[in-house]
């Protein structure tokens, strides 16, 4: 439910009797956010708009995280969780948000690696992510809710099946993971790159992260072996293979993510599209002949 801003204030102790301005903050095709000035430091309440149990998310597990993000120097500090409002208020993470066009320039992805080694090197997070059996999450609350898939889904699930069978024969060590690099979550403060928005995160695959990261930054094969360059210690075959498998495992999660939200969400997106151009990319990748390349050098990581 979405919480009344006054109430938030109301409860927290910090911010009674100071001058509060409140401005609504754009984007987000998750929750609702706002950006609250407190005598004038910056701070963020985000309000769940929409079910999140829906999503397979859980309040209190980001906030876990994000504490941890923030205390490695990855994210911003943690004000307050409210769950009963529906509402995580954080500092203003200062800075310049990065646009995907920004993040592909040369040394942008290698800046991006150095931030996730800093991540996935810290203490595990609460909470295992996997794009695999979120899918199938996602499949049997479409079941319950009556929610329409995209076209050819089901069929494509023994496709996917493979992929997870190459990518699982020689699997990396789970790791604290974002699992939401989106640009808009990206910020430079001039030093180093930080992250926001933790709703996602938990301990999986760091060949999800990069992949869904070149996935979500349009990321070219130049830029792709930068990223793996960066994070590997060398742009090796099996683990460029590897951010390819789960670039395309990337679009197919959230291509059905983005079925449930066009049929369940309040918030003004046009999430059909959105889905539609994912599931698109998803299948175009499933078809494409180097495939079976991709499929062969993950399954000897080299």
């Amino acid at each position: 439910m979405v919480a009344d801003l006054d109430a938030i204030v109301s409860r927290i102790p910090a911010w009674r009797g100071r001058e509060l301005s409140v401005t609504p903050l754009a984007g987000g095709m998750t929750n609702a956010s706002h950006l609250v000035t407190v005598d004038g430091r910056r701070y963020v309440v985000r309000l769940a708009v929409d079910d999140p149990a829906l999503l397979g998310l859980d309040g209190e597990r980001e906030r876990h995280n994000a504490e941890v993000a923030a205390g490695l120097g990855v994210g911003p500090r943690v004000l307050a969780h409210l769950p009963d409002l529906g509402a995580l208020v954080v500092e203003f993470a200062e800075g310049r948000t990065l646009t995907a066009a920004d993040l592909r320039q040369p040394g942008m992805p290698s800046r991006l690696a150095r931030t996730l080694r800093l991540l996935h090197g810290g203490p595990r997070f609460q909470g295992d992510f996997d794009m695999f059996r979120l899918i199938q999450a996602y499949l049997r609350t479409a079941d319950t809710h009556g929610v329409g898939l995209p076209d050819r889904y089901r069929e494509r699930l023994p496709a996917l099946a493979r992929i997870e069978a190459a990518l699982t024969a020689r699997p990396l060590a789970a790791v604290p993971c974002h699992n939401d690099l989106v640009a808009e979550n990206v910020i430079d403060d001039g030093r180093s790159l930080r992250l926001v928005d933790w709703e996602y995160s938990g301990n999986g695959d760091p060949g999800f992260e990069l992949g869904n990261a070149c996935r979500e930054l349009d990321y070219d094969e130049a830029a792709a072996a930068e990223l793996a360059g960066a994070y590997f210690g060398g742009a090796f075959p099996g683990q460029l293979a590897r951010l390819r498998l789960f670039a395309i495992v990337s679009d197919a999660g959230w291509a059905l993510w983005a079925a449930l939200k066009a049929a369940c969400s309040r918030l003004d997106l046009d999430f059909g599209d959105y889905g539609a151009r994912r599931w698109a990319r998803a299948e175009g990748a499933l078809d494409a002949p180097e495939l079976s390349v991709w499929l062969d050098r993950a399954r000897g990581s080299a």
